[in-house]
């Protein structure tokens, strides 16, 4: 459900601690809602199994086995995990849009739209900064 408002989320840190915990890029993306370059994440063509989590927090918000290859440059899911990803809507730049956040730290993740391939419809366009990938967990 898209929000309005702006939410509370359970981890606050102070943006000097978020500076010391993420190198540059990476708080760009999550703390200050930056976009990375199309075609330059290192999970973009990524497809093993696995699960995806937030690179603020470590909170777990995709499996690996919701993700296509949507050929727009970032990842693409067709799904989260429940209850792990916060929707707000997004009217920057001129556009509306949803935007997607990590429920435990409210990092910015990417954005969800109506275009995805599969039976949900969706598909949540990530950067991949915003991701660390471990290969050896999987969500049931």
């Amino acid at each position: 459900m898209i929000s309005k408002k702006k939410h509370s989320f359970p981890l606050h840190l102070s943006e000097e601690a978020w500076r010391e915990k993420l190198d540059a890029e990476t708080y760009r993306i999550l703390r200050q809602k930056g976009t990375e370059f199309p075609h330059s994440g290192k999970y973009n063509l990524n497809f093993e199994d696995g699960i995806y989590s937030c690179a603020g927090c470590g909170s777990e918000l995709f499996n690996a086995d919701s993700k296509f290859d949507s050929h727009c440059g970032w990842p693409a899911f067709d799904k989260a995990i429940p209850e792990k990803v916060t929707y707000e809507l997004d009217k920057s730049f001129g556009m509306l849009r949803t935007e997607i956040l990590c429920s435990f730290c409210g990092g910015h993740l990417g954005h969800v739209f109506d275009d995805g391939p599969t039976d949900t419809g969706k598909r949540y366009c990530v950067n991949s900064l915003s991701l660390k990938f471990d290969k050896d967990k999987t969500v049931e």
